[in-house]
Formats: C-alpha cells, structure tokens, sequence
C-alpha cells in the first residue's frame, strides 16, 4: 500500500533461510555479538590510551603534512584530548536533547488536545490479565487492504494461499480503487469489501472491516493484517499461531522484512538496512519495535481492547482500532498496544519480502512520511515505559545528526580557509573498527552488501540523506506544516 510491501517475481526466494528457531541462520548469539564485543572493547581501550596521553602530556610526532595531487592533507598522529572528546559527546547530547525537547513540544501543539493520552495505570493486556487465555485453536482471518493493487494482488493471494497453515478467510478491503483489484480479488477466491466515504486510506478501510468483524470474534480468533504486494514465507502464519499458542500473554506476532531483489545500487543501500534490522530483532529475541504493516498477525480481543480504549486510554476515535490521524498506522498501533500493557513478538522465522524505492525520489517520500509518523506519534503519546525506547532512538538519530554535520563542516572549513585536509590517525582507527562493525552486520546478505558496506563511503552518503529526512521532518513539525496522505506508489509489473 506504501511502498512497504513487496512485489518480487516469485513467493519465496530467499525466504526461507530462517532456521527451525525462527532466530535466522541459527548461529550462536555469541557470534552475532563478536562485532559490537570488539568494537565496545576497542573502544574503552582507545579512550584509556587518550586518557593516559592527556594526563601525561606524552605525544608522538605532532604531524605530517602530504602533498596528494592539488590536496594537502595534514596527518595527525596524536591522541585527541580527553577533555575535548567528553565535551563533544556532551554538547551533541545537549543539543540533541534541545531538539526534541523543540519536537514534543510541536507535535503537541499541532494536534488535538483530546489526542493527549491518558498517563494512568491502566493496563488492560498487561501479562496478568491476559495470562489466563483459553488454549484452543486459532482462527485466522486474513485482510488485505488494497488500492489500485490489479498488478501485485495475484502473487500475494497465491502466496498467502500457498502457507502451511492457510488462513480460514481472506478479505481485500478495496479502497477507491478504479482499476481491476475487486474483480481479480473475487476470482482468485477471496472475500471483498469495499469502503463507504473512507479518507483515511489503510487505516480508514482497515477501521472500517474491523468494526464489522470484531463483534463477532471470540478468543480464538485472530487477524492478519497484511499489504497488497507482501509476500510472506511459507510457514508465516503457522510459526505466528504457534508463538501465541504457546504465550497466552501473547497479544501479536509481526513480521521482520527484508527487500526484495530490485537491482541497483540504492536497492542495496535498503537492502543493508533491512539486513541490519533483522539481525537486530534477532539479537534481541524477537522484541518488537514496531508491527510491520507489511504483516502482522494479531489476537482479535487485543485489537477490540484498542478499540474500546480510544479517546481515552489512547489518542484517537472511540471505536477505532487505527488513529487516523496518524501517517504512519502500524507504528502507532504499536505504540497503542504497548500504553496497555501488550506483550509483542517479531521471530526472526517471520520473514516478509518488501518492495524497495526504485528512485532517491520516492525513498524521500517514503521515509520522510515514516520520520514524520514516527516523530509526531511519539510526541502525542509523550515520555513512558512504553515510549522511552522510541525517544532514545529518535535521540540517537538527532545526535548522529549533530555529530556528523559538525565533522563534515569542521573539515570543510579547514580544507576552505587553509587549504589542508585533515586527518587524524586516531579517528581512522575507529573508523576502521566501524567498517568491520557495519560489514559483518550484513554478512548474510552476500557479497554485494559486504563490498557496499566495507568502505563506510559508499553507505556514508545514505546515511546522510536518512539524517536530511529527519531535519526536515523536524522543521515540518516544528513549523506546523500541513502533512499529506498521497504516499509514494509503485506499480512495478510482477516479472
């Protein structure tokens, strides 16, 4: 539907590589750790060596100067000053808090004041309330909301038929759609509903089949919400059921994705991202830090829990189980679930396979909408046990923001007014430290993400445009502009 879904040529290439534990290739976690051992140890090593060399003014020689080519570059072969390097780290801190300080307080002031949440203690799917489930059998229903999905529509439902464990109903909720999606939806055998006056695209028509179907769901019931051009792994549904089969304080099991095979230099950029992702869900567990809208499976009496806790509990309409208002639907139901005490999963064994941009264009649309979704939702609900690890993100970023902007235009203004590169061993050193850090954690993805990533250069100018999203989702919030729904769309044929 956003461009986070996939639409690659067959069902399952590459997907099912997950091992029996739903944790990946099933190496230790031991060797999964090695790079951030190395890097941490080397790095506490490195700052003991700069504190030794400010304590006792011992230096090596203070530097070189290389003429290469028009460039001279000036070798610093000295440790940095402690005291520098600490007032650095703090002033980006400072700064980065400043920042979000400025975006809480925006995201509070541009929308509603009912939208405020409810700081309470009341914890409807905390594990103590909901440890108690039936065991029994589960139900899936399947929903698939679609606009203009005539291309993609036929491999995901052969995919989604083709699971181990097939879901019992599979409904297409067709959103204004005015190409063929409705006819080919009922041919291939599926259920479809069409939306009455929605103009809240996935979360309006997803609002609407749920509060059709909620009413009539038991506790065996559950719903896969998943898009238009998913394709998940065969065994998707079967490891999810089994998850909270065997956790009844379970409430939903999200998929990890990864991107699909579109060529290119940028495709692999996503690619790496993806990759370092998934290994991130795996080192942690499976912990969720957000149900992918790509697809997720979720107990029906914690969707009608959500429901019932809007505008009051939770920000949003009363009665809805997505908030509208929000760019980004999954992210913030997420954030929803986890206010009320949810307990979620995402097994590494869940994989999907998502569409990647095709154009630095649509990466921009794309990411800038997610940034604003993810920046604004956190904003409305404010600073909790359910949001702190949102806000030390978001803080990570701001900072990484700071830290760079300021390297790159230290260096620049020292090549401008004196006409000298500088470098400075010490920092090559961690660099080279990070190279091996971002290179092993994308090992699985072949050799193609392994030459991408080695460099840091390569990845670096990624980086920075992911950082210029996240200025200018800041200055859109802070400045109050308006937002739009028309998200980035791409109709690639399936081949």
């Amino acid at each position: 539907m956003d461009g986070n879904g996939s639409g690659g040529p067959s069902p399952r290439p590459g997907l099912d590589k997950a091992g029996g534990d739903g944790t990946g290739t099933g190496r230790p976690g031991l060797v999964r750790g090695v790079p951030g051992l190395i890097i941490g140890t080397s790095l506490v090593l490195m700052a003991a060596v700069a504190l030794i060399a400010d304590k006792s003014g011992v230096s090596q020689r203070d530097s070189e100067k290389l003429r290469i080519g028009p460039v001279t570059v000036a070798v610093h072969y000295t440790t940095p000053s402690l005291t520098m390097v600490i007032a650095g780290v703090l002033a980006a801190v400072a700064l980065a808090l400043l920042v979000h300080g400025v975006d809480m307080w925006a995201a509070r002031r541009i929308t509603d004041p009912v939208r405020e949440p409810w700081q309470g203690a009341k914890r409807p799917l905390r594990a103590e309330a909901t440890s108690h489930r039936p065991a029994g059998q589960f139900l899936v229903t399947a929903l698939i909301p679609a606009c203009n999905e005539e291309v993609h529509l036929p491999t995901t439902l052969a995919a989604l038929y083709g699971q181990t464990m097939p879901p019992e109903a599979v409904w297409v909720i067709a959103d204004n759609c005015t190409d063929k999606t409705e006819e080919i939806a009922r041919t291939l055998g599926a259920s479809v509903y069409t939306t009455v006056d929605n103009h809240f695209r996935k979360a309006g028509g997803l609002n609407q089949m749920l509060a059709r179907l909620l009413p009539t769901m038991g506790p065996f019931d559950t719903v896969l919400v998943m898009d238009a051009d998913t394709i998940m792994v065969s065994d998707f549904i079967e490891r999810a059921a089994a998850q909270l089969h065997a956790r009844s304080d379970l409430d939903a099991v999200g998929g990890v994705f990864y991107g699909d095979a579109t060529p290119g230099l940028l495709a692999q950029l996503q690619r790496n991202e993806y990759q370092r992702y998934g290994r991130e869900v795996s080192r942690r567990k499976g912990e969720v830090f957000v149900l992918t809208g790509t697809a997720s499976l979720f107990r029906a009496d914690a969707l009608a829990t959500v429901a019932a806790s809007r505008g009051t509990v939770l920000p949003g309409n009363a009665g809805q189980v997505y908030d509208t208002y929000s760019l980004t639907e999954d992210n913030e139901l997420t954030l929803a679930l986890k206010t009320l005490g949810a307990r979620l999963l995402s097994p590494r064994g869940c994989r999907v396979r998502t569409e990647l941009m095709p154009t630095l264009g649509d990466l921009w649309h794309q990411r800038q909408r997610w940034q604003r979704g993810a920046l604004e939702n956190i904003g409305m609900y404010g600073i909790s046990s359910a949001t702190a690890r949102y806000w030390l993100q978001q803080l990570g970023i701001g900072y990484g923001v700071v830290a760079v902007t300021a390297a790159l235009a230290l260096s620049a203004l020292s090549y401008f007014t004196a006409g000298i590169f500088t470098i400075v061993i010490f920092w090559v050193v961690v660099g080279l430290l990070f190279a091996v850090e971002r290179t092993v954690t994308v090992w699985e993805g072949g050799w193609r993400a392994r030459l991408i990533a080695a460099p840091l250069l390569i990845e670096l100018p990624y980086a920075i445009f992911l950082q210029a999203v996240y200025v200018k989702s800041m200055v859109d919030i802070a400045t109050g502009r308006s937002k739009s729904w028309n998200a980035a769309k791409v109709t690639r044929p399936v081949s």
